[in-house]
Order: structure tokens, then sequence, then C-alpha cells
């Protein structure tokens, strides 16, 4: 989904925290990023790599949206728990996070799971961060921000943790607001006048509206500033409580909001566009469908995701390219095509592409893509080394890395014949190939 509301009834416009007295400096915070989800609703992207190193907008992975705003916010020491299909996340991390100074204390550490409680896998969010607890204990933090790793979005988290500071709060959730529809999808919170929880559900089958509002309700977003010690002590009640599912959402917040004070913060993004105010662009890209959506949105002329901003840059790890190349500007047709040129348009291009007489519109082009000429690329993503065949037509499709269009061959112009040649098709009727998948001869 994506959240680009009108101001809500009950919520600041502005960000609490802005134009509030606020401590001169952040106590000491530690960062767990959640990257451990299996990601089975974006296979086959996700059949070789965790969710949150599935690439997005060219050149980024997901994960790197909710790093570089820990970067932005003045946060630089996070631990990523891992789980599933965690190589290419931790060679993402390794090559691109280890920048920061461990003389200087900042650090981005993978932690893979250790079993040093439990010789089971992580069996839910907050199990996921008991299994750590002594890692976490060791970096010695006062707060403890707890993040998921697979949305796209722009935060200043910084902020969240003055206002919950300053509320006094032991705990304090990310919300948006979203529709009763998508409420069923997310853990659902009702506030009082002063922004404080008294009422949690997880995926509710019918939400609680919002004071005012019969048509929105208040969404969790999987972002959760704890006091340390108030955390710790919860996490090791849970891990006792029989039949819990030793989740946050449905286990830790219901529980504490009856006898803890539990604070609502708004979302308010670092995506500021020209008149100076965040837009509130966020996404979760948990599926086939959500994930291309917001790399289409990218390809907009004023997209609602800006990842131009100066002053809130996205950082992820990038191979020494060469720049983007465009070849061909025939002006004669042979008379059995039309003349040939390379030409990209609507579109983002990363580096080592190379247009070579070919097409391409409204499309994302990761780096190392080659277009032969006369191919047609319209409404798809090409990852990494995707090669597109002479004559060759792609056509609102994801390509992962390695694949070759073959000659004349086409991909997305008719669904039902591509699923009989096996690739994926969503019920939006993207097709998708998995890495380094093949054409049938």
């Amino acid at each position: 989904m994506t959240l680009s509301s009108p101001p809500v009834p009950g919520l600041p416009t502005t960000p609490p925290g802005v134009g509030v007295a606020a401590p001169a400096a952040l106590p000491r915070v530690t960062v767990l990023i959640l990257a451990g989800g299996k990601g089975s609703r974006l296979e086959p992207l996700s059949r070789d790599r965790a969710k949150p190193a599935v690439p997005f907008g060219g050149c980024y992975r997901i994960i790197d949206f909710a790093l570089s705003n820990c970067l932005n916010s003045g946060l630089r020491r996070a631990l990523v728990l891992t789980q599933y299909k965690a190589a290419s996340l931790d060679r993402h991390i390794n090559q691109g996070w280890r920048f920061l100074s461990r003389e200087l204390d900042e650090w981005v550490d993978v932690l893979p799971p250790q079993q040093r409680l439990s010789e089971e896998w992580y069996q839910g969010t907050a199990d996921a961060v008991y299994q750590n607890i002594y890692t976490i204990e060791q970096s010695r933090p006062d707060v403890v921000l707890i993040l998921s790793g697979d949305h796209i979005y722009k935060m200043d988290y910084a902020a969240l943790i003055r206002d919950h500071l300053n509320a006094g709060a032991a705990a304090t959730v990310g919300c948006l607001p979203v529709s009763l529809e998508e409420g069923q999808s997310f853990g659902v919170m009702g506030i009082d006048e002063r922004r404080r929880v008294v009422e949690f559900a997880e995926k509710p089958a019918d939400p609680t509206p919002m004071p005012g509002r019969a048509d929105i309700c208040l969404a969790s977003m999987g972002i959760y500033a704890f006091d340390a010690a108030f955390l710790f002590e919860e996490l090791c009640r849970d891990a006792t409580v029989p039949g819990s599912s030793h989740d946050f959402g449905k286990d830790i917040l219901p529980d504490i909001i009856t006898r803890s004070h539990v604070r609502a913060y708004p979302f308010g993004d670092g995506n500021l566009g020209a008149t100076g105010e965040g837009t509130g662009y966020w996404r979760d890209v948990g599926t086939l469908d959500a994930l291309y959506e917001a790399n289409m949105d990218l390809v907009q002329v004023s997209p609602n995701l800006n990842l131009y901003d100066p002053d809130w840059p996205i950082r992820t790890w990038r191979e020494n390219y060469p720049p983007p190349k465009f070849v061909f500007a025939e002006e004669v047709s042979d008379g059995d095509h039309p003349p040939r040129a390379g030409v990209a348009l609507d579109s983002l291009v990363c580096t080592g592409c190379i247009v070579s007489g070919g097409r391409v519109e409204r499309s994302v082009l990761s780096p190392g893509v080659r277009v032969n000429s006369y191919a047609h690329v319209t409404d798809s993503v090409l990852l990494d080394g995707v090669t597109v065949g002479r004559r060759a037509v792609v056509r609102r499709a994801i390509l992962d890395k390695g694949v070759t269009v073959p000659e004349g061959a086409s991909v997305g112009v008719d669904p039902k014949a591509d699923r009989a040649r096996g690739f994926t098709v969503t019920e939006g009727g993207l097709t998708v190939l998995g890495k380094f998948d093949r054409f049938p001869e």
C-alpha cells in the first residue's frame, strides 16, 4: 500500500518533537532491524535471497531504506537480525555498510540465529529479539528501536525517539492512517486525545475506525521504540507465557497497553519536495505486484518518493560499472522494420547499461542490462545483467538477474502463454522470471 493521506483529526500534521523542547542529544540507542522473514509472496525473486535483500529502484536493496533512515537520523549502531536465505543480504551489508568506525562505537552488524536460548528458529518478532538479548545488552542501550527491513519509506527516527522520551512512555509505536480494508492486514490501534494507545489488535477482521473518521483506522508500521530495561523485562516475561506466539503485534503490545504507557507516533517522512513538506510515502512491498508498483512510482515525472534529495540520501553498495550508453540513431528504415534507435523514455537507467538500438519506456534498468537492436521494453523492471535480444518484446515484467530474452521472443505480452511456459504470473497479470531462468527451447 502507499500512504499519501490528508491530515487526520486527532493526529498532528507536523511530526511530534518539532518545536518541542527536546534533549540536546539522544541517549544511547541501539537499532534492531528484523530481516529474517521468508518472503514467500515475493518468489521467485526471494527464491535465493531474503526479502530485505530483494533489489529495488535499479541500484538499491529494500533494506537500504531502513539503514539510510538510521544514518540520516544520526543512529549509527544497528544490528540486522537475519534468518532465511541470508547469504545475499549478508554480502550486501558487508560490501555497502561496513564504512562506520567501530573505534567511534559505530557499526552495522549482521546477527544470524545463534540459538543461545532456544534450539528452534525464531517463533515471532519478539522471539527474534529475545533470542539475541545478550548481544543487545552488550551494546548498553538506553533505548532500543526495532524496525522492519522490508518497507520503502523515508523517516526521521530521531524525532520519534525524542517524542518517546518527552512523553515518558515505556514504548512508542510508529503509525499511519489506512483504509478499513487495508487495516485488516496490519496491527490496528485505538488512541486517546493524548496519543496514548488504549487498544491494539493484530490483523482484525473488523478494524476499529479512528474517532471522527469512520472510513480509516490507525495502523502500526512495525516501528517500535522501547526503554531498554522495560523491553528486556517484557521479553523475558513473554518467553514464559504458555501459548504465546512471541510476537510484538499479537502478544507484547496488546498486553503492555493495559499496564504501561504506550504512545502512538504519527508517520512524518523525510521525503521533502519543493514545498518543504513531507509527502507521506510508505510502501509495503511484500508482494510481487506491490514491489512492481513501487518501482513504477519512481519513473513518474515527479515521484512521491524523492531519491534525488541531497539532504536525505539513500545509500547502497554499487559495483564499479562504466556510465550507461545509448547507441545507434539511424533515421532511415531498411523496409523490414523501423529505423534503429537506442532510446530510453520515462525510465531509470543505471550504470553499465547499454541500450544498443532498442527502445525502453517507463522501465527500471539495473546495472549491466543490455537491450539490443529493435527490442522494445515497456513498463518493466530488469535486474542486474539482463539481456534482451534483438527484436524481443518485454512488457509488464520483472526479470531477475542474469535472464536472457532470446532474439525475437516476447515476455509479458500474453500472460496465459507465459504461465504455460512455467513463468510466474501474478494476480495483476505481471510476468516474473527468477534468477537465471531460461526460456523453453
